[in-house]
């Protein structure tokens, strides 16, 4: 099935192929119709000599018109129009006059006409067939044209999304590399050279796994968080005993497919205003499970929340602005993202997404 579908979408690719075959395809089909007219009439078998004669000498007397038509494409519709019938007219006469030669010679035993006009009666019904001709021509050249216009469109379109998801995928936060280095510093300056070194390994592992994944490709949740580790270990660092980190991930969640470095930003967003303001520091709690066929992540602080003077810079920051946007361009309306007022305080950050597994 699946090679008969390539056999097809190569046959239409091809141009030259596709129109020798319809044009074989139509001149015969023209054939078998007279043919069986004749059969119908009970014609003398002389008769069907000039048919196949008629739909042949059809054959080859359209092959031109597919170059001419090619050279007067890019015209006006009027001088494509008149020159389109011009062309038709004259084809039509030659071949009319071919067709009645070979009657009067093959079926009327080389009876000759009295008047010359007889030689070119029924032009008019060669010149509507060959115009019929010419209309299937021109609209399955201009049918071609508008699908290599749409392939055009969706290959731009492709190529604008893909560079958007990589925008929002590769906006990182300046502050968390400047704040982090900053942290490195100082954990040199007073001489605690291991956990300077620790730190400056996750931040390595932790930018290299942002620079390997593909933002437009999936990664297991459980890949996700071991990455989310590394930058809470790293964020650790800088805050200590001040950040408590919370996990419910419950097991089949842990395979669920999901946007490489979904969760970096919000956790981000959290820490910078919920847990950095704060002298006593503060709680994230990160939970995940599947239910009826969807994935549901959270991330929770015990920060300020909504309705103490953050609400505008936690609804356009741009981590959270980054997020939503990239959600909508890889699920559309099959994803949710949503804020809401942690109990007893705080903000909650769900997102819910269309359950894939990875089989592997």
């Amino acid at each position: 099935m699946i090679g008969t579908i390539l056999n097809i979408d190569y046959l239409f690719r091809n141009r030259s192929r596709l129109f020798w075959l319809l044009n074989i395809g139509g001149w015969s089909g023209y054939g078998i119709a007279a043919w069986l007219g004749a059969l119908a009439h009970e014609k003398p078998e002389s008769y069907f000599a000039v048919i196949a004669a008629t739909a042949i000498t059809g054959l080859i007397a359209t092959v031109p018109l597919r170059y001419i038509f090619r050279r007067l494409w890019s015209r006006t519709p009027l001088v494509l129009g008149g020159s389109m019938i011009a062309y038709c007219y004259a084809i039509a006469l030659a071949w009319r006059w071919l067709q009645n030669v070979l009657y009067y010679d093959w079926v009327k035993d080389a009876w000759q006409p009295e008047h010359v006009m007889d030689y070119v009666g029924g032009v008019m019904g060669s010149f509507y067939i060959l115009l019929c001709w010419s209309g299937l021509y021109f609209g399955i050249k201009y049918y071609q044209q508008l699908q290599d216009q749409t392939e055009q469109t969706l290959k731009a379109t492709s190529a604008a999304h893909q560079a958007q998801l990589k925008m929002l995928r590769y906006q990182l936060n300046p502050h968390f590399l400047f704040n982090t280095l900053n942290a490195i510093s100082t954990l040199i300056l007073d001489g605690a050279n291991d956990t300077a070194n620790k730190s400056v390994s996750r931040l390595s592992d932790f930018l290299r796994y942002t620079l390997d994944n593909d933002p437009m490709s999936q990664v297991t949740l459980g890949s996700e968080l071991r990455a989310l580790d590394l930058y809470l270990e790293i964020e650790k660092v800088r805050f200590g005993d001040r950040l408590v980190i919370e996990k419910d991930i419950e097991s089949p969640a842990e395979k669920a497919l999901v946007p490489s470095l979904i969760l970096q930003p919000l956790i981000e967003n959290a820490i910078k205003y919920a847990i950095s303001p704060s002298e006593e520091g503060g709680t994230l709690q990160i939970s995940a499970r599947v239910q009826r066929g969807v994935l549901m992540m959270q991330v929770a602080d015990n920060g300020p929340g909504l309705g103490n003077g953050c609400s505008d810079h936690k609804s356009s920051g741009v981590g959270l602005k980054n997020t939503r946007e990239r959600l909508q361009q890889l699920y559309g309306d099959k994803q949710a993202f949503t804020l809401a007022p942690n109990e007893p305080s705080g903000l909650r950050i769900t997102i819910n997404l269309p359950f894939e597994e990875d089989d592997a």
